[in-house]
């Protein structure tokens, strides 16, 4: 999805690409909401901690959208890296969750690959690096999140917020900002929603099953692709 986000934000307000990331996520969604629930799968005893994933989610969303569209998509993601070390300690902190010591080691040299990426007190520093550093705090607090819901609500409910809460902030962000998609662009439009939907599906059904801190690291294997469309997609090392 963030290669996606990468082409069509060079054409594309961020929040024209929130709306199409939430309305055509929608399609992944029904087909796991079953269909005893098509009449009241929005019926939940937990409607703050939904909107608050929700809230949370489109933020983090928006945030790494900007980095992605002002920054080199490698070193984008390579900030994020920073994202599961707010999630084990956030996880530490509300779940109580134990973390042994090789997911640590995971976790710190993800750090270092980050502080040697941002390369804070040179010239090198860019305020664009700020959005994926936001992505990192929101994400944590999504996991925790999530996994507070799984106890009770079912995936496509946690996730169907989320994605309606886009729809709603990409739809009047276009009001301030839009263009009209052109026919070939709508493909790759589509895309953003039904690769970022169908990876939303997987975090939260892995975030159910195992802990914060065994699924978050998990994250690091994104910067491979994320490199190599840097070198053969956008020239930009």
């Amino acid at each position: 999805m963030d290669i996606l986000v990468k082409l069509m934000s060079a054409s594309y307000p961020i929040g024209e690409l929130v709306f199409f990331r939430g309305f055509f996520g929608l399609i992944p969604i029904f087909f796991i909401i079953p269909k005893e629930r098509y009449k009241n799968f929005f019926q939940t005893t937990k409607l703050k901690l939904h909107l608050s994933r929700a809230i949370l989610g489109t933020l983090g969303m928006v945030s790494i959208f900007l980095g992605v569209k002002f920054l080199p998509i490698a070193e984008a993601v390579t900030i994020t890296f920073a994202a599961p070390i707010f999630a084990t300690i956030f996880s530490m902190i509300f779940l109580g969750e134990q973390v042994r010591i090789y997911r640590w080691i995971a976790i710190v040299n993800g750090l270092i690959g980050v502080v040697i990426i941002l390369k804070p007190g040179t010239q090198f520093f860019t305020i664009y690096s700020i959005f994926p550093l936001l992505f990192c705090v929101f994400f944590g607090s999504i996991a925790v999140l999530i996994k507070q819901l799984s106890k009770t609500e079912p995936d496509y409910l946690i996730i169907i917020y989320f994605t309606l809460t886009l729809i709603c902030c990409g739809f009047v962000s276009m009001f301030f900002d839009f263009k009209l998609p052109a026919l070939n662009d709508l493909f790759l439009l589509i895309l953003i929603g039904i690769a970022g939907s169908t990876g939303n599906i997987f975090l939260t059904m892995s975030l159910r099953r195992a802990s914060v801190s065994t699924v978050t690291p998990i994250k690091y294997l994104s910067l491979v692709f994320a490199t190599v469309a840097g070198i053969f997609i956008f020239n930009e090392i």
